[in-house]
């Protein structure tokens, strides 16, 4: 059971929620801390001071006020107004997050909301209805609206869900499962929607992704390095006391502790005064990612357990910038990019491996070159995704389109951002499990030597079987890619960063 304080939710926990399908409950605390808030609220509108979204109509309408006896209707129509979107459904892991982070957004208790809509939503999560939402529509700025309005037609029994892969009308399945649609009261349906959860949602599992993608590029980067009889000369811990980046020296030391052992590469430093670059400087730049991808926790971190509905209840009900998606957008923009530039020097390693001038190994890794093609199309396939990541990595905040009339005259287009970062994640994962292919089939021909390179083989070579000869290989990739997800390498094959 996962507990929501609105303090101290993690990463960990998210995915706990999202891919387990993990309770969720909201503290006591916490639930005393939003009855606060609310009667808060109450007492404002009673007093008559004018309150955005509440008293007053949306964005560029606040200038229209709302009488008190059409506060409701003002929220319900703003759910169903802001229901618009475009494209696929969001994956039902992507939903949960965005639920969960939601709720511990309002745990918080700067937001306004009663109790019982933070345990309506919880009871949607712990009984796992998934609204549908399209994939597209939010601009990042006055929160994920649309994203998030379509999470909260489902609430009010409105709209509709995925259940068992289909898309069905909500009623039925609330009905199905138990659960009453919950009536919104003054504010409650503009701090359902006023948040970046959808961005949050995506940021996390992307970064959470990376994190396990990272270990496993560095296993394919030794298993290449030992193929291709790289010198260890680059990683010698005094470069990383003169140029002293912490993580381009944690690289470094994971890297030399996976390769220890290999008789190849033992060779190679003997022979070789240094190496080409997707080798000589595997720590440098996967160094860098890995900065980045510590930056980019840092602003999760801070993100799940922030309030970023606007207006705030405060000492007064404050309008504010809570809601926008900067910080977000940047960084998933900054980790989309150096996502790419893992992938980019992985497909490097590919290409040296099999051109035959540049390693020394038969070509193509063909046991008869000419009859045979070897591994030839899967480098084509690791360009073909690097190119896709090049696109995909320009960054979506670099752009701005204003909406409501001018009103919202900057958005941080995070949801963009966030959305194409667990793309480019997906594409990542397929150069790595090429070049994991191409090394293992690099292998079986010459040889393996290393404690852990000799379990990354024998673990591949549970998954793949034997793989000399041509074959069709779109499937060995996939089984990789599985085995990355599951984590099982990363269980007998310590990568400590």
């Amino acid at each position: 059971m996962i507990i929501l304080t609105g303090n101290d939710l993690t990463l960990d926990q998210v995915v706990r929620a999202s891919d387990r399908m993990e309770n969720v409950a909201i503290a006591k605390g916490a639930l005393e801390r939003v009855k606060s808030s609310r009667e808060k609220v109450e007492g404002l509108i009673d007093s008559g001071k004018p309150i955005y979204g509440v008293t007053t109509g949306f964005g560029d309408l606040i200038s229209e006020r709302v009488s008190l006896d059409k506060i409701k209707d003002l929220q319900t129509n703003l759910i169903r107004s802001h229901s618009s979107g475009y494209g696929k459904p969001l994956d039902e892991r992507t939903v949960r997050a965005m639920m969960l982070v939601r709720a511990n957004s309002l745990s918080k208790g700067y937001s306004g909301v009663r109790p019982e809509l933070i345990q309506s939503l919880l009871a949607m999560l712990n009984a796992n209805v998934i609204p549908y939402i399209p994939e597209k529509g939010s601009v990042g700025s006055s929160g994920d609206l649309s994203p998030l309005a379509h999470l909260a037609l489902v609430l009010i029994g409105e709209g509709r869900v995925v259940e068992t892969s289909k898309i069905v009308e909500t009623k039925s399945v609330l009905s199905m499962k138990g659960l009453k649609p919950i009536n919104l009261e003054a504010k409650e349906g503009i701090s359902l929607i006023n948040g970046t959860s959808f961005m949050l949602a995506n940021l996390s599992l992307g970064y959470k992704d990376s994190e396990n993608l990272f270990r496993h590029a560095i296993i394919a980067a030794g298993m290449s390095m030992h193929l291709l009889s790289g010198t260890e000369r680059a990683l010698e811990c005094g470069l990383f006391d003169a140029r002293p980046y912490v993580e381009h020296s944690i690289v470094a030391r994971a890297l030399k502790l996976f390769v220890q052992g290999s008789e190849r590469i033992r060779k190679g430093t003997e022979a070789k005064v240094q190496d080409a670059y997707s080798l000589r400087c595997i720590p440098t730049v996967l160094g860098s990612v890995l900065q980045t991808m510590n930056y980019v926790k840092g602003i999760v971190n801070t993100e799940l357990n922030s309030a970023t509905d606007n207006p705030l209840v405060l000492n007064e009900i404050t309008s504010g910038c809570n809601f926008h998606g900067e910080p977000l957008a940047l960084a998933a923009d900054y980790l989309s990019i150096a996502l790419t530039e893992l992938g980019n020097i992985s497909e490097r390693r590919v290409f040296r491996i099999l051109d035959k001038s540049l390693s020394g190994l038969s070509p193509f890794l063909a046991d008869k070159p000419g009859v045979e093609s070897g591994l030839m199309i899967p480098q084509y396939v690791a360009a073909a995704l690097c190119n896709d990541n090049k696109v995909l990595s320009y960054p979506s905040s670099a752009d701005n389109i204003p909406t409501s009339a001018n009103q919202e005259d900057h958005n941080s287009m995070g949801g963009t951002s966030t959305r194409k970062l667990r793309e480019i994640v997906k594409n990542v994962k397929g150069i790595i499990a090429i070049e994991m292919l191409v090394a293992y089939r690099g292998m079986e021909v010459y040889g393996v030597s290393g404690r852990h390179l000799s379990t990354a083989f024998s673990i591949l070579n549970e998954t793949l079987g034997d793989f000399r000869g041509d074959k069709e290989t779109t499937t060995k990739i996939e089984k990789i890619s599985e085995l990355i997800d599951s984590n099982k390498m990363l269980e007998e094959i310590p990568i400590r960063l």
